[in-house]
């Protein structure tokens, strides 16, 4: 059954530091069950989207919109609302879990505090949930885990660790920033097959913060590519992948070895993400864009629902001269991910 409730609405985002605007108008919500995959460049606003939602962002930056979550307003609310949020209905796992665990406590002290302030459990049914929790993500000889500090663990194993943390509140959220970083492949498909397994055992929504394609494509349902602090596309991912229609999106998956096949040259897309406190008037990816339009550079076009026949859900984007793919090239780019 598709999900219905949204768990979290973001609307109209917008934060700047200083001159700085980082992120512009940012729009999108997740819904009870689903997985949301967001990609795109470093510094276009993947990660600074979900820490401005939560408010852990220090206190000079500005930051306006809307985040509602189960209809309560998080901006402006009091550090008590803020509180009731994160960790127990939004958790988070951060992409270097060996900076974010504390390296002088042990794995089952730190898990057992997030019992403690979730969900009130102390001593031996919060030292007996802590190891049911690392048995729950895999970890191999739990009982003894518990006892392990951080430095003692492989880095699959401190990212088990930290996804055991975020699900001890028993969010109905889990936010995966970059969970596979700086794992091997393998170690890389395990934690993306768990992440899905938990999500569709336990219910909840996932977003996936990924710079890696394959893993989006492999979980994700839906899919949002943000550039400059925008989101740019938006839709179904099997939609999106096999037709993208922003030239950044189609430049993000051609710039993807192939498998198969004869070896092509990469289509790398020209110059860097501009800095957000100097953006070009207009679209953003404007001076990057090989079939921009004088219209790309004097307004930036606003993110509409678009019309795709044959897609399953609906379809966002945000373009004065969006791509159409011819049906082989279209399939080859898919390849690329899949």
């Amino acid at each position: 059954m598709a999900p219905t409730t949204s768990l979290v609405e973001i609307h109209d985002l917008t934060l700047s530091f200083g001159e700085a605007q980082v992120l512009s108008g940012v729009s999108v919500q997740v819904k009870q069950g689903e997985t949301l995959g967001i990609v795109g460049e470093s510094g276009c606003g993947k990660s600074v989207t979900w820490l401005a939602a939560l408010g852990l962002l220090p206190g000079k930056a500005r930051i306006n919109g809307s985040v509602k979550v189960g209809g309560v307003e998080l901006l402006g609310a009091s550090h008590k609302v803020l509180e009731g949020v994160r960790g127990k209905k939004i958790a988070m796992i951060f992409q270097d879990p060996s900076s974010s665990l504390n390296p002088v406590i042990r794995i089952g002290r730190q898990i057992e505090e997030s019992l403690r302030l979730h969900r009130g459990l102390q001593g031996q049914a919060a030292r007996a949930e802590a190891r049911r929790l690392l048995d729950m993500v895999g970890m191999p000889d739990s009982a003894r885990r518990l006892h392990a500090y951080p430095h003692e663990l492989s880095g699959g194993q401190n990212q088990r660790a930290m996804i055991a943390m975020a699900l001890a509140g028993q969010p109905d959220l889990l936010i995966a920033d970059e969970p596979t970083t700086a794992l091997d492949a393998t170690i890389q498909a395990q934690i993306l097959d768990l992440l899905d397994q938990l999500r569709r055992e336990t219910g909840m929504g996932l977003v996936l913060i990924s710079h890696d394609l394959g893993a989006i494509s492999s979980i994700c349902e839906r899919v949002a590519v943000m550039y400059c602090g925008r989101i740019v596309e938006e839709g179904p991912a099997a939609s999106l992948f096999h037709n993208p229609m922003h030239p950044y999106s189609y430049g993000l998956m051609s710039a993807i070895p192939t498998l198969h096949g004869p070896r092509k040259r990469l289509l790398a897309i020209p110059g860097s993400v501009p800095d957000p406190g100097r953006l070009p008037k207009g679209c953003s990816f404007a001076p990057r864009c090989a079939s921009a339009l004088p219209a790309c550079a004097q307004a930036i076009p606003a993110l509409a629902s678009v019309l795709e026949p044959g897609a399953q859900g609906l379809r966002r984007l945000s373009c004065f001269s969006p791509r159409t793919a011819e049906p082989s090239s279209v399939e080859q780019t898919f390849d690329r991910v899949a």
